[in-house]
């Protein structure tokens, strides 16, 4: 059991159809419910921490969970930093002991992008750490992101080729159709499959990202909207869908709005059905169990990495 970069993980994926999930960690729950399932499922994983998280749960408190995840489940770890706005972020998380990183530059413009990602491709390659980037712009809101559909733009792939040449960024994360958070798509569903299979076979060595990519699944909306307040509308990325693009050259799936879906349903039926409980651990428990159901779900059968490891 170890910290571990993603290099060995991600060539194993493009040799194979399937990909390693990426979950958002906030709270020992979360870890603990991921840990489990993926070592049942003896699949590869990165457990991803956002700004926002970091800020909320603490640095130190978060890696020594993380550490404590590998401990009890003997399972190697990705930790990856989800969303890096800046350098000195990155540079504090490399530092912290994370093994991953990315270098969200999407909002800038494109010889922007390249200057700030190729500075922490310097440094995070000089202490073993290997660094994901962003081309193109993901529509949607979670945690800190948030770009208009207006603003979403997908991936040029002749951008992308030049893009990974010049910054020598070790995964691309690529914009096709998908979108942050449970509120994806205004029409029918629609991922450029196109665009993906062109982007692969131009930077067949380069594993590509998949962002928003929660399928937003409906029986944890449905108990949401039964016990407690509604969330309308809610319209994930078909699990077909994923499944299609793992085959396709994505190497790994961004999942988080699923994770706080799953947890937050199991809590407020618990609270629902037992107004008067306050002891953490009788909500807390089963929200845990609910995220390692809905991981080993997704492991099975969107990702098809159960066995992967």
């Amino acid at each position: 059991m170890a910290f571990i970069t993603t290099k060995a993980m991600f060539e194993k994926a493009l040799k194979g159809d399937f990909a390693v999930g990426a979950f958002n960690v906030n709270n020992m729950e979360i870890i603990q419910g991921i840990a489990e399932a993926v070592a049942e499922e003896n699949a590869p994983v990165i457990l991803q921490v956002s700004a926002g998280a970091r800020k909320y749960a603490k640095p130190a408190y978060l890696l020594k969970l993380v550490e404590a995840a590998m401990i009890d489940t003997g399972i190697d770890i990705a930790l990856h930093l989800d969303h890096g706005e800046d350098f000195a972020i990155c540079k504090q998380c490399i530092d912290d002991g994370f093994t991953s990183v990315m270098i969200d530059g999407s909002k800038h413009p494109f010889e922007e992008n390249i200057a700030l990602t190729k500075q922490v491709v310097e440094y995070a390659h000089s202490k073993g750490v290997v660094v994901e980037a962003e081309l193109g712009k993901l529509a949607g809101v979670e945690d800190d992101v948030n770009v208009s559909a207006r603003d979403a733009t997908f991936t040029d792939p002749d951008e992308a080729v030049e893009f990974v040449e010049r910054t020598g960024v070790d995964s691309l994360a690529i914009a096709i159709g998908t979108s942050h958070g449970a509120y994806k798509f205004k029409g029918d569903p629609y991922l450029d499959y196109e665009r993906l299979k062109k982007i692969h076979s131009m930077l067949p060595d380069t594993p590509l990202v998949l962002h928003g990519a929660s399928t937003v699944i409906p029986e944890f909306v449905e108990k949401c909207n039964q016990y407690g307040g509604k969330i309308p509308g809610a319209q994930g990325v078909p699990e077909d869908m994923i499944r299609t693009s793992c085959g396709l050259g994505i190497c790994k799936v961004n999942i988080d709005t699923d994770l706080r879906l799953a947890m937050t349903a199991e809590i407020r039926r618990v609270l629902t059905e037992n107004p008067e409980e306050f002891d953490p651990r009788k909500y807390l428990g089963p929200g845990r169990e609910a995220i390692k159901a809905m991981v080993k779900h997704k492991i099975k059968n969107v990702l098809n990495a159960s066995g992967q490891k």
